[in-house]
């Protein structure tokens, strides 16, 4: 019921899975993952409790394929299930049942790991990991899982059409302020277009929610430094740094206001 890709990024700094299906809030179910350790997704008849199993089996060293191997050892229910593990090296392992609702099946490779069951064929799966070769590895990850997604979604996705789907992007200290791993965890829950609404979302997800690359940083000046109080005053704020607090732009301004994100001095002239 479900298509998903499981990945490393080329520099091995991050971990993630995007997933989509016929299926409620399937980013409640599928995803998991720990900067450092690895990801996983648990689909099919999915045992919701591989996700703490394997990444403490991650954490205590072992390799995806043999978290892979501890997991179906222990469960009897392994026919029906279906899994994708990548691990803190980019070892990925996949499994796919003999019971899983067809199309079902899966592939790997140096880094990740895409599977999908009632799925209109493995066309499917052969179009993830198409995009999935054929994006640039320095881009973010979180762009390339999508457009893996997209791929597997254009390629047919789910056979019994569309409901749900999921990002979830680990990187230590890429959360909020730096203060967690979480640089992206985003869901849509039931939407008739979910994966194009969930990269809508993950756009929305870069303006407020990742730092600034030097790239992007224009150094304030006294006079850019006026117009922008000025700006904050005509918007009924107390101040510029109020505005930028009120419209949740913390982690594209400096708190000094040394520098601002030239995005979001686009916004404040557009206005």
């Amino acid at each position: 019921m479900t298509f998903s890709i499981v990945a490393r990024s080329a520099d091995g700094e991050s971990w993630g899975v995007a997933v989509a299906s016929k299926f409620l809030a399937v980013g409640s179910a599928v995803p998991a993952a720990v900067a450092g350790v690895g990801a996983i997704a648990t689909q099919a008849d999915a045992n919701v409790a591989y996700k703490g199993l394997a990444l403490a089996h991650l954490d205590d060293g072992a390799t995806a394929p043999v978290a892979l191997q501890r997991l179906l050892e222990d469960d009897d229910g392994r026919d029906h299930r279906q899994v994708g593990i990548v691990d803190v090296d980019g070892n990925a392992a996949s499994h796919t049942g003999p019971s899983c609702l067809d199309w079902a099946g899966g592939v790997t490779g140096d880094g990740y790991a895409i599977q999908g069951n009632i799925l209109t064929g493995p066309e499917v799966v052969e179009a993830m990991e198409s995009a999935w070769l054929a994006s640039d590895p320095a881009a973010p990850l979180a762009r390339r899982l999508m457009a893996a997604l997209a791929a597997g979604d254009a390629a047919g996705g789910d056979r019994r059409g569309r409901q749900s789907a999921a990002l979830l992007v680990v990187e230590e200290e890429a959360g909020y302020g730096g203060l967690d791993d979480i640089a992206v965890d985003l869901r849509v829950d039931d939407h008739a277009d979910p994966i194009t609404e969930l990269g809508r979302l993950l756009d929305l997800n870069d303006l407020y929610l990742t730092a600034s690359t030097e790239e992007e940083k224009v150094v304030v000046t006294p006079a850019l430094e006026a117009e922008l109080e000025a700006f904050a005053h005509a918007q009924g704020a107390r101040d510029f740094s109020a505005w930028v607090g009120t419209e949740n732009y913390e982690m594209r301004v400096a708190p000094d206001l040394a520098w601002i994100d030239r995005r979001i001095l686009e916004i404040v002239r557009a206005r």
